[in-house]
């Protein structure tokens, strides 16, 4: 008899979610990790791929890197704003020293509440513990 999932699968099914990094090994792993744990997941190494592909009300997270080509992960947030006012958006960034300096050079973002910030690297079950928090808050 197969034993019962654990916390972290039992609110999962049919939740979304989407991962845009520039680096196809993060992609690669998160994106195994998110399924394992029964979360459908998108994921793109391109940004503007993914702006291009995104879809109002699809999904339950959105999560950014913030250092990508052509887009950085704060522009991409505001673009997909416009599209999706109310997507949960979150970041992931390399470590506070970065979310400090990130918000002080992008000074129209400097309001983004740390929150909104999952610093790497991270484990897949402490990521899905951040998306599971991030999913369930009002």
């Amino acid at each position: 008899m197969a034993s019962p999932p654990s916390s972290n699968y039992s609110n999962n099914n049919n939740k979304r979610i989407l991962l845009v990094d520039d680096e196809r090994d993060v992609c690669f792993t998160f994106k195994e990790g998110l399924e394992d744990s029964r979360f459908i997941t998108d994921t793109y190494i391109n940004p503007v791929s993914a702006l291009n592909n995104f879809k109002p009300h699809i999904y339950d997270l959105v999560i950014l890197d913030i250092k990508m080509p052509a887009m950085n992960g704060f522009e991409l947030y505001k673009e997909i704003k416009k599209i999706d006012p109310n997507t949960k958006i979150c970041f992931l960034t390399a470590g506070e020293e970065y979310y400090e300096e990130l918000r002080e050079e992008e000074e129209e973002y400097c309001d983004l509440d740390k929150s909104l910030f999952i610093q790497k690297p991270i484990s897949n079950e402490e990521i899905i513990r951040e998306i599971n928090k991030r999913i369930n808050s009002s």
